[in-house]
């Protein structure tokens, strides 16, 4: 029997929308620590995105928006890490994430999940792609998550299919 997957759409109002963000976000800061280990880690595997993508998917816009806002301004305070130079791009690109996995959940209730990620990804990385080319104005800027991302695309993917598929469970 198939496993039943809920999402949510928490309120602003509920202190578990703000407990469930700062797990995110924790989760955010931890993954891009253990990713920069490796040379070009972030670059690679994106990090950054991954724990944005889950919260946004499963409990909905709020929690998404709040780990996509906290996560990229956290990490850059303690670490350095993304530079305060990519910032705006980073925050664009998380927002559009969240956006898109909440309104995607809310439509599509997991039929499909692995298809409904992959939506996901390519949307915000498309858009987010066109924000930091005219951002930047350099279109190798714009392309590089295309040219070096790839695996943490997948990994958003197929990690995210398989952390909302096996742990947020009924």
């Amino acid at each position: 029997m198939q496993k039943e997957i809920r999402v949510y759409s928490l309120p602003f109002t509920a202190m578990k929308t703000y407990l469930v963000a700062l797990l995110f976000v924790v989760g955010n800061v931890l993954l891009p620590q253990l990713c920069h280990l490796l040379p070009k880690g972030g670059m690679i595997f994106l990090p950054i995105y991954f724990f944005t993508l889950i919260g946004a998917y499963k409990f909905g816009w709020r929690v998404g928006v709040l780990t996509a806002l906290f996560s990229p301004l956290v990490n850059s305070a303690l670490f350095g890490m993304p530079a305060v130079a990519l910032l705006p791009v980073i925050l664009v690109k998380s927002v559009l994430l969240a956006l898109f996995a909440a309104w995607v959940a809310s439509r599509l209730h997991a039929r499909n999940l692995l298809l409904q990620l992959l939506l996901v990804v390519i949307s915000y990385q498309l858009l987010g792609g066109l924000f930091e080319w005219a951002w930047t104005g350099s279109i190798a800027s714009a392309l590089q998550d295309w040219r070096l991302g790839i695996p943490g695309m997948c990994l958003q993917v197929i990690g995210g299919y398989l952390f909302v598929k096996y742990t947020f469970t009924k």
